[in-house]
């Protein structure tokens, strides 16, 4: 048996689906469209601690969603989210702006991170887009509190920067905010050419963003383990090409059309898997793989479980470049 230490960061790679309901204890509106939530244990006892670039997943109606912790995860008494109001979305953030109040009652499970910050950088380099400043927060929190070298590129919309008052407070002049996209780029290719050796790079916001950022690292020999990235879930990727999925004990051949996961397929086929977040992050609907190489998207799977190749996340994953996956379904 293993022992919790209380306010201890989990090993959420490890950690089942552990669901809990917490109490909304406190809600702001963060910037345009942007609305932030505090959660808290009904009694006001400390929450599992968690590791910058935490998410959490949080019940939302009929939803369920995966959303950045923005707060310290050093012995938590509340966990806190913002969330950007997508109407074209899944219709969890809707629910969240226009549902939820103080004091009603949510179910979430345990945080967890496929982005935390790399714990021998000599220097940490965050760049945020828009919402994607959540996620940057949390290593933006943990670099103050340890006192490491940190630098922050942050840009969004005039009148939808989130947080800017806590990244101002906690970085200081190593913080520089842009709501203009050539004053950005141009100080972005700057600095990432004049970082000390053992800088990594974080980055999250919109795709066209962090394709921009990667490719400008690359272009200037950042190599590639230096360079981590998250996107905003499966809404963030691209389309991918179609492919194929036989499932051996079922003895059919499904074909996967560019934009729809093989979650989608399998469903829409009648073959019920379980599934929760549909983002890439709980982990509730992994499945076994038995042949052909997977495009993992997902953010639950660790990179010893992905080379492995024995198991895909199917409501984000999809298929190497013309492989055709079997699954035992």
């Amino acid at each position: 048996m293993t022992a919790t230490i209380p306010g201890a960061p989990v090993d959420e790679a490890r950690t089942p689906n552990v669901r809990r309901t917490l109490v909304v204890t406190d809600i702001v509106d963060a910037a345009t469209g942007i609305r932030s939530f505090t959660f808290a244990a009904p009694d006001g006892s400390l929450l599992p601690g968690f590791v910058p670039g935490s998410h959490l997943i949080v019940g939302a109606g009929d939803r369920t969603n995966a959303y950045s912790l923005t707060n310290d995860g050093v012995a938590p008494t509340t966990y806190q989210i913002s969330v950007l109001r997508l109407a074209d979305g899944n219709g969890g953030s809707c629910w969240m702006h226009d549902m939820l109040s103080v004091g009603d009652p949510v179910e979430v499970e345990l945080p967890r991170s496929a982005f935390p910050p790399a714990p021998r950088a000599m220097k940490h380099l965050l760049v945020a887009g828009g919402i994607g400043v959540t996620p940057i927060l949390s290593h933006l929190r943990a670099a103050h509190r340890w006192n490491r070298d940190v630098q922050l590129l942050y840009t969004f919309r005039p009148g939808c920067g989130a947080h800017v008052d806590d990244v101002i407070a906690l970085a200081g002049r190593q913080a520089e905010l842009f709501v203009d996209q050539s004053g950005f780029t141009e100080r972005l290719a700057a600095t990432l050419a004049d970082q000390p050796i053992g800088t990594h790079l974080y980055m999250c916001g919109p795709p066209g963003m962090i394709d921009h950022v990667v490719t400008t690292a690359q272009d200037l020999g950042w190599p590639e383990s230096r360079i981590h990235l998250e996107r905003f879930g499966a809404d963030a990727l691209d389309a991918g090409e179609p492919f194929v999925v036989r499932l051996t004990e079922s003895d059919l051949t499904l074909d996967v059309p560019s934009g729809t996961s093989v979650l989608e397929t399998l469903e829409h086929n009648g073959i019920t898997v379980a599934n929760r977040c549909r983002q890439g992050v709980c982990g509730e609907c992994r499945i076994p793989l038995s042949s052909g190489a997977a495009d993992h998207r997902d953010l639950y799977l660790t990179d010893d479980e992905k080379s492995a190749g024995d198991a895909f996340m199917p409501c984000v994953s999809r298929a190497a470049a013309g492989c055709i996956l079997e699954v035992p379904l």
